[in-house]
């Protein structure tokens, strides 16, 4: 008997491992669960994927739904892992209250570098592991250093064809191969959620744009936050749409909403909030959007290499500089929306649908990024990453790198040519230290 859990934690995650079975991309089991966890600060008042308009069409995948949250309660599972010692009780339990009995477990998890799918990998410690990724986070580097008796069990990453031609780096320290999900079989099952999901804005062909709450990851404020979305709104207009929906997050405060509509009304453009939980690829095909834009949401290269949409995006050069530490994962997503897709402030490149790089080039850009952000977790990556940065580093590419980042591992663009001794001279590196620490001294 063989048991497949599929752990998610949002209905677009679901459609994703709806699309896969669909496809074929997992062997037949005797019974497949789908074990879904409510990742919300605050899960007890806001609705998990499983209560997501939509989810019945995709319910009959699974033999069984099972809450996550509900197991472990009453602690959360983003920040709950068991004590090494206590993971066999975990195990025991765990077959006990999903009746596994002795049945062979397989796992299908989301971000495996974190709660609570590391939970799932060191708790069921013998189960092959599948990794799968909706977003654009996939094409990024491991966010942090994984337990070898868990990352050497990964046998694949499924992922989404958002950027055709691009490969993950994701998990190939342990040289786990990359398979897509067929993008056929993902719009087909978004059309099934498309006919399920209820009345969308009356807006015939509107610019759509997108909400994030980036507030909400101490990556903006909120009157940042604010503002960007009123650039978007301002930006649209200036294209001369005058049909706009704002799709917000659905954890966003209403106040966001409030500043818009102000805006929409001075500039006299009609504005429709929507106010239900529903996939932005859902609006794609209620409404055929002349227009989508957003700051680095996923959404927007669904709508541009699965719905063959126009799209922008506003705010990433302030994104790209406010992202800290730089190994922030979100830095990928935001490099590759800034690379590859125009600038809403630029409307002939808007207008003409022009793309920035190139895929070969925005595949090295995107390595040589992944190698600064993670260089212990991918040092094979150095030697190509000196020599991009040493043949492009420059105006046009600097904003994807910091300078102190580059200095700290001795790279091209870090510090001045004629200085480029100093990170690797031992005897400058234990002078300046003592400096330092002479230096805080005097200022005690």
């Amino acid at each position: 008997m063989t048991t497949q859990i599929f752990q998610a934690s949002t209905l677009y995650g679901i459609a994703t491992l709806a699309a896969a079975l669909d496809s074929g991309c997992f062997d037949s089991a005797d019974r497949r669960i789908l074990l879904v966890c409510n990742n919300a600060a605050t899960p007890e008042t806001t609705p998990g994927p499983d209560e997501m308009p939509g989810f019945e069409r995709l319910r009959d995948r699974f033999d069984d739904v099972i809450s996550y949250n509900a197991t472990i309660f009453p602690f959360h599972p983003g920040g709950w892992a068991p004590r090494v010692d206590d993971m066999p009780l975990w195990e025991r339990f765990l077959r006990h209250e999903w009746q596994l009995g002795d049945e062979d477990v397989e796992l299908v998890v989301e971000s495996i570098q974190v709660n609570p799918a590391l939970a799932l990998g060191q708790i069921f410690n013998g189960a092959p592991v599948t990794v799968y990724a909706d977003g654009l986070m996939s094409y990024g580097p491991t966010r942090n250093k994984i337990d070898p008796l868990v990352g050497t069990r990964i046998d694949r990453v499924l992922h989404l064809d958002l950027v055709p031609g691009l490969a993950p780096l994701l998990l190939t320290e342990f040289g786990v191969p990359a398979e897509l999900v067929p993008t056929p079989a993902f719009t087909k099952v978004l059309a099934e959620l498309a006919q399920s999901a209820e009345e969308s804005p009356d807006a015939e062909e509107p610019a759509l744009l997108l909400g994030q709450y980036l507030s909400a990851l101490d990556i903006l404020t909120a009157e940042q936050e604010e503002n960007l979305h009123v650039r978007m709104l301002k930006g649209a207009a200036a294209l001369g749409h005058t049909t706009i929906v704002f799709k917000p997050h659905p954890t966003a405060p209403a106040r966001y909403t409030r500043s818009l509509e102000q805006e929409a009304e001075r500039l006299g453009v009609e504005l429709t909030v929507v106010d239900t939980p529903v996939l932005a690829e859902v609006l794609y095909q209620r409404m055929r959007p002349a227009l989508v834009v957003g700051c680095f949401s996923t959404a927007l290269l669904t709508a541009s290499a699965l719905y063959g949409l126009p799209v922008a995006r506003v705010g990433t050069e302030l994104l790209l500089e406010r992202l800290t530490p730089y190994e922030n994962s979100n830095r990928i997503p935001v490099t590759i929306v800034d690379a590859l897709l125009p600038d809403l402030a630029d409307s002939a490149a808007v207008t003409e649908r022009r793309q920035g790089m190139d895929v070969e080039r925005l595949g090295a850009l995107v390595r040589a990024v992944g190698f600064a952000m993670q260089s212990k977790i991918l040092p094979g990556l150095r030697p190509e990453t000196e020599s991009w940065l040493a043949a492009n580093f420059g105006p046009a590419t600097s904003r994807y790198f910091k300078r102190r980042r580059l200095t700290s591992l001795a790279l091209p663009g870090g510090i001045p040519a004629q200085l480029a001794f100093i990170p690797r001279n031992v005897t400058v590196r234990r002078v300046a230290k003592k400096a330092r620490s002479l230096r805080r001294t005097v200022r005690r």
